[in-house]
C-alpha cells in the first residue's frame, strides 16, 4: 500500500507565496511520475504541473512563469513552489504518483488527500 501526504497549503494573500510538499510512502519499489492537481468548490480537478522520473516537466497555462514543481528522488518527494498568487489558484491541491511496488514493471495511480490553498483578495 502506498500513501500520498500533502502539506504547505494554507490562507495568503494576493501576490504572496506558498510551498507544497508531497511525501510518498509505502511499498515503493520506484516511483515514475508525479504531479499536482487542484480542484476549486463545484469545479472539475484540473492538472497544475507533472514531472516525469527523468525531470521533463509540464504546466498548465494558467500558472507557466509562476509555480515550479521540483522532486527530491531520495525522498520520494515532490514539491510545488507557488508564487504571485491569485484569488483564483484557490482551490484543494492534490498530489498525486505512479508508482511500481515492485521490480516488475507494473505502475500504479495514487493520490493523496488534498491540501487547502485560500488565496484572498
Amino acid at each position: 500500500q502506498v500513501q500520498l501526504v500533502e502539506s504547505g497549503g494554507g490562507l495568503v494573500q494576493a501576490g504572496g507565496s506558498l510551498r507544497l510538499s508531497c511525501t510518498a510512502s509505502g511499498s515503493i519499489f520506484s516511483i515514475n511520475a508525479m504531479g499536482w492537481y487542484r480542484q476549486a468548490p463545484g469545479k472539475q480537478r484540473d492538472v497544475v504541473a507533472t514531472i516525469t522520473g527523468g525531470g521533463s516537466i509540464n504546466y498548465a497555462d494558467s500558472v507557466k512563469g509562476r509555480f515550479t514543481i521540483s522532486r527530491d528522488n531520495a525522498k520520494n518527494t515532490v514539491y510545488l513552489q507557488m508564487n504571485s498568487l491569485k484569488p483564483e489558484d484557490t482551490a484543494v491541491y492534490y498530489c498525486n504518483a505512479d508508482v511500481e511496488p515492485t521490480p516488475i514493471k507494473l505502475s500504479l495511480h495514487y493520490w493523496g488527500q488534498g491540501t487547502q490553498v485560500t488565496v484572498s483578495s
